[in-house]
């Protein structure tokens, strides 16, 4: 059969039987490989600094990462079942050219992501310099540039690590499946050897209590949920990104068991794990050290040894490695190349990613905790909540889970609604992200009620009710989409016979 060479080519078109070799371990290694990184490590930062205490940070950690799991395997049964991209599975809803607008939104974040992933990667290089003594890291703050916010061995280090995660890039999918599969041992036993040394350290000197001894700061319910609901949220837009393109991997599953139980089996366990060896480690060092070392990176160069620094930061570099590469370079890739899958390939996508991932300055926003987690997380996750709503819609209620795979590379087919938009989508998705912008405007300005209590002559530019709905973002988002799509679709599409592609060739 014959498709459409402008909305197909040989990275979109649906896997084959023999490209379908993805098992069990192989989807819960990508998550282990994904989930075990330093902004996993250092997620629980910001809920401590704000009252949490362990036990409360933990929890919301794995409280998040169960919640997202749910659209995530949803998410992923079209792609193992049709062996279809993200992309391409959005022609369903948003229409055979429309697609492009959730697309472009999921990659513009990954760009985001992976700029961010890509500066911790560095950093860790730049430590590594620092603890063989081949700079001297405690001139560098004098040689920083002004606009760059960067010295230039920062940036050198930065753009080293880039090149680095461009090989992979380059070298395709067959590669992330090698590294995912060969990274997650590696970096479970990094973690927990890590863990261990800290209980270690701390057992010479005070009772293994002291590290779980932090009690939280909130002295009402009230105070509580105020900084979990947003909190949790952040956790859920953590993966809100993967929740949506998770079918650009389910799409290599041998079977819909492979994949759901391969992300039940590697998502909320690892994330829980690792960010609950971030913070006994972190609380370890507030013994040892007398202050609290968030940054892992930070901390290896305290080790002593300079064989062991090196080692563990060459751990810290893979982790960092193998979650950019997967997280944050498969799905813009293929996003972009479904704009132009004549010019665009996997390849190109990738190597566009890898670009406008620099020149959003991603250190800035790393390094600023607030706008991490208020601006960035809980902001992009008010976005792709509605995406993922319609998805689920679409999918589950509409199609009943029947997909016409001939048509949705089909110009004409019946997934091109009026001009190859779907306007009831479009619609759909503003309607959903609107109650979420005033919060996030707030947010976004620093003007939100709790930061400008007692600060005179600041208020925020709307009601504190909107920073209530801004907390639950995603949630809302998701069930005000879900709802509103329903609604308007109702009647309007069927489910299509099931119609699978043979050989398929370009025309």
């Amino acid at each position: 059969m014959a498709l459409n060479a402008s909305l197909s080519n040989a990275d979109l078109i649906p896997t084959t039987s023999s490209q379908r070799t993805w098992s069990t371990w192989h989807i819960a290694a990508l998550w282990i490989g994904m989930a075990v990184c330093i902004t996993t490590y250092t997620i629980a930062a910001g809920m401590i600094e704000q009252g949490m205490n362990w036990w409360q940070a933990t929890l919301t950690v794995a409280l998040g990462n169960v919640i997202v799991l749910i659209p995530m395997i949803l998410n992923g049964h079209p792609g193992a079942k049709y062996g279809i991209p993200f992309p391409v599975l959005m022609r369903a809803s948003f229409g055979t050219r429309g697609a492009n607008i959730p697309a472009l939104a999921r990659a513009v974040v990954a760009c985001g992501w992976f700029g961010i992933q890509t500066w911790v990667g560095g950093e860790a290089i730049y430590q590594i310099l620092g603890a063989l003594h081949w700079i001297d890291l405690s001139a560098e703050p004098a040689r920083v540039i002004g606009w760059l916010h960067l010295t230039p061995i920062q940036f050198a280090c930065f753009m080293a690590f880039w090149l680095i995660n461009l090989h992979f890039v380059w070298h395709g999918m067959d590669s992330i499946k090698w590294m995912e599969s060969w990274a997650a041992p590696f970096l479970i036993a990094s973690g927990l050897a890590l863990m261990i040394w800290a209980l270690w350290r701390v057992s010479q000197v005070e009772s293994l209590s002291a590290i779980f001894a932090k009690e939280s700061k909130f002295t009402t319910s009230t105070a509580f949920w105020a900084v979990f609901v947003p909190n949790l949220t952040a956790m859920v837009g953590y993966w809100a990104t993967l929740s949506l393109n998770i079918p650009d991997f389910t799409r290599y599953a041998k079977d819909q068991k492979s994949q759901a139980w391969g992300q039940a089996l590697g998502l909320p366990t690892t994330m829980t794990l690792f960010c609950f060896i971030g913070i006994v480690v972190t609380s370890a060092t507030m013994i040892l050290f007398k202050q609290a070392i968030w940054n892992p990176v930070e901390l290896v160069t305290k080790l002593g040894s300079v064989p062991v620094i090196i080692i563990s930061l060459i751990a810290l570099t893979i982790a960092t490695l193998s979650t950019n590469i997967a997280a944050n370079v498969v799905s813009p890739a293929n996003d972009f190349s479904n704009l132009n899958p004549r010019l665009i390939s996997f390849r190109t996508g990738g190597m566009i990613t890898a670009f406008i991932g620099v020149i959003m300055m991603p250190w800035y926003l790393y390094n600023n905790l607030s706008a991490y987690i208020f601006t960035w997380l809980i902001g992009y996750s008010a976005l792709l909540g509605p995406i993922a709503g319609i998805m689920l819609c679409d999918y589950y209620l509409i199609r009943r889970k029947q997909l016409n795979v001939e048509a949705l590379y089909d110009e004409k087919g019946e997934y091109s609604y009026a001009n190859g938009f779907n306007w009831a989508a479009v619609v759909t998705m503003i309607l959903a992200v609107l109650p979420n912008v005033p919060g996030f405007l707030n947010a976004a300005t620093n003007r939100t009620h709790a930061q400008v209590a007692g600060k005179e002559g600041v208020t925020p530019l709307f009601p504190q009710f909107f920073d209530q709905i801004y907390g639950f973002a995603w949630f809302i988002g998701l069930g005000l989409a879900m709802a509103i799509y329903y609604v308007l679709m109702r009647g309007r599409a069927t489910p299509a016979s099931h119609i699978a592609l043979g050989t398929a060739t370009l025309r």
